[in-house]
């Protein structure tokens, strides 16, 4: 007898959408969404999408009126609860387009709770496109299977980050000139916790400096070879989610 085929497949697409979901909401998709299920996938009626609002967990839609440009979905039962999510924020210094997309598609990937861009004064890019990196976080958690997608903080600047820092949570800042290897510094440490990655120049001296005066904040080796900006924030963010048990 064969095996009753898995419901929904595994290739069911998979949605981000900002209305509030719950069973029995009837969800019109426009725009993007719509010609993704529509030209890409060839969604019919009948057909299933995952559905996820950031909140309340993965949901079932069910396709029912198809046209050419729109869609209705069905939501019609609670696939899984929303995930667990470890209390980390990335404070990053923005890079070049590109650089700062992937830096953002790779923290909601490993896990990140927030994304907060931090300028700095050497940083290359003031005022990073938010609207931008948001769609890359939200592509990288409808793509790697995510019931939530990481807040995006507003940018600020470095000292404005320092003054206000919360005192109950640790700062790891990536200090190029040395520090305590990251892995050990990260399971000594209590939680909650940041990490705080500069520029492509890196800080510069004054800026090390407040950042070392602050309570609470552990400057961090990663090794003996100088990563870019990127690297170094996608490799810190595994060492911490590594040392805190979610890997």
């Amino acid at each position: 007898m064969p095996a009753t085929p898995a419901w929904p497949p595994q290739s069911t697409p998979r949605l981000f959408v900002e209305t509030p979901l719950h069973k029995g909401v009837q969800l019109r998709v426009e725009g993007a969404p719509a010609h993704y299920l529509l030209s890409v996938m060839r969604t019919k009626p009948g057909d299933p999408v995952k559905l996820f609002d950031g909140e309340s967990g993965e949901w079932l839609g069910i396709a029912t009126a198809v046209n050419k440009r729109d869609l209705m979905l069905d939501v019609t039962e609670l696939l899984r609860e929303r995930e667990a999510i470890p209390d980390l924020w990335l404070c990053a210094a923005p890079l070049k387009k590109g650089r700062i997309d992937w830096m953002a598609e790779k923290a909601c990937e490993l896990g990140v709770a927030r994304l907060v861009p931090v300028v700095t004064r050497r940083s290359v890019v003031e005022r990073p496109k938010t609207e931008r990196l948001r769609a890359h976080m939200i592509e990288a958690a409808e793509q790697c299977g995510r019931t939530a997608v990481p807040e995006l903080a507003e940018t600020v600047k470095l000292p404005a980050l320092l003054r206000d820092w919360p005192a109950e949570r640790t700062l790891f800042f990536a200090d190029e000139t040395g520090g305590v290897p990251a892995l050990e510094a990260m399971r000594a440490a209590r939680r909650p916790a940041a990490i705080l990655i500069g520029p492509e120049g890196g800080f510069d001296a004054e800026e090390r400096e407040a950042i070392r005066a602050l309570p609470g904040a552990v400057g961090i080796g990663l090794g003996p070879r100088i990563l870019r900006a990127d690297t170094a924030a996608a490799a810190a963010v595994s060492l911490w989610m590594a040392a805190a048990g979610d890997w």
